[in-house]
């Protein structure tokens, strides 16, 4: 009896051992859950703008938007399409080499200066172009009194001849004028850059329009004498007095690439240009860039997917990061009749999976504090 007794003990014994271990076993999990439940609490507290909300004392668990979800949803439904662009002036980013190899002499304008078409912006040494001109002017001359006065036994200039003759000599006299009427007027708006309002501006500008329509009228009058003479070969003294002449012209177009003009009328956006230093001509940095500021636009790049979507006039706003909370409006002026590769932004080298682009361009509305060069994105309104 008292051996049943001892068994019997140590069996109640492994059965509480059994009980004490699955208790511990469950009081492990039910602290884990607990901690998990924790975890999720506090990550939902710490992520920012979390629309998730969690409602206690109810059945079952609701999810709610918030406000700012709501209205960046309504947003959304005002758009039908959304791309990358780049602001622009109206005329686009005018690049300004220089054509010729020289020296800096002069830079006439500044950042931000608003310059008129034609202005010189940047002078290069012009010794040896002015001396060229010298010579082959001289040369012209020379030619022109052999010409006049040929020596006894040389050949004569035929009647036909001579009516192209002059209007050679009137195209060649024209073209002087034009030359000193467009020097004159470079001076002329570089004294009234320093004094505004300067009267002989004026006085310049209706002398080089006068000159340049004389010579309009003086090649008509040629292109008539050549058309009644027919084809009439030149003799020798006529051969080198216009090989004289294309000399001249020669020296005065590298006289005039030695002053960089502005092409339109516009803003000077950068100057990468100082007196003194060797310039040459290069496509990778030009010594200005200006641009038509009248108009802000927007180049956008929009997806293959989305062309359809888009229409002429149709209106849009743009966003970007130096303003956050704003939005620009404009309206679509002009759609490219055709997709080409993206060109906005870095994407590496291109894959199979890359889609075209169609460039379409945005004007926006009224003056708007974005610079030339920011990148933005554009949404088409529906």
């Amino acid at each position: 009896m008292q051996a049943m007794g001892h068994a019997m003990t140590a069996d109640q014994h492994r059965a509480n051992d059994r009980a004490g271990g699955m208790a511990r076993k469950l009081a492990i999990v039910a602290g884990l859950a607990s901690l998990g439940l924790a975890g999720f609490a506090v990550a939902l507290m710490i992520t920012p703008g979390n629309p998730i909300q969690i409602r206690f004392g109810s059945s079952s668990s609701t999810a709610t938007t918030t406000p700012a979800a709501s209205q960046a949803a309504a947003t959304q439904l005002a758009w039908v399409a959304a791309a990358p662009g780049r602001v622009e002036p109206r005329s686009g980013q005018i690049r300004i080499g220089t054509g010729v190899a020289g020296k800096v002499e002069k830079v006439s304008i500044n950042m931000n200066d608003r310059v008129a078409e034609g202005e010189v912006l940047i002078r290069l040494e012009d010794k040896e172009a002015r001396a060229r001109l010298a010579s082959a002017e001289a040369q012209a001359a020379l030619s022109k009194r052999e010409r006049d006065n040929p020596p006894a036994g040389a050949p004569r200039e035929t009647s036909s001849r001579d009516s192209i003759n002059k209007a050679e000599d009137a195209v060649y006299n024209a073209e002087r004028a034009v030359m000193s009427a467009r020097f004159e007027l470079d001076d002329a708006i570089a004294a009234d850059r320093k004094t505004p309002g300067n009267q002989a501006l004026a006085g310049a500008r209706r002398r080089h329009a006068d000159a340049v329509d004389r010579l309009r009228q003086e090649h008509s009058a040629l292109a008539s004498a050549i058309s009644r003479s027919g084809s009439v070969a030149p003799i020798r003294l006529e051969a080198g007095l216009i090989a004289a002449r294309s000399e001249v012209t020669l020296a005065e177009s590298l006289l005039d690439k030695t002053r960089i003009r502005a092409p339109i009328a516009g803003t000077v956006l950068q100057i990468n240009a100082k007196v003194g230093e060797l310039v040459a001509p290069a496509v990778e940095l030009p010594l200005v860039v200006m641009g038509d500021m009248s108009i802000i636009r927007v180049r956008a790049e929009v997806d293959e997917a989305d062309v359809n979507k888009i229409k002429k006039d149709q209106r849009a706003f743009v966003k970007n990061t130096a303003n956050p909370n704003k939005e620009f409006e404009g309206k679509v002026v002009e759609i490219s009749p055709s997709l080409a590769m993206p060109r906005m932004g870095s994407r590496g080298v291109r894959r199979a999976t890359d889609v075209e682009v169609m460039e379409v361009l945005i004007d926006l509305d009224g003056g708007v504090p974005l610079l030339p060069g920011m990148r933005v994105d554009v949404f088409f309104r529906r």
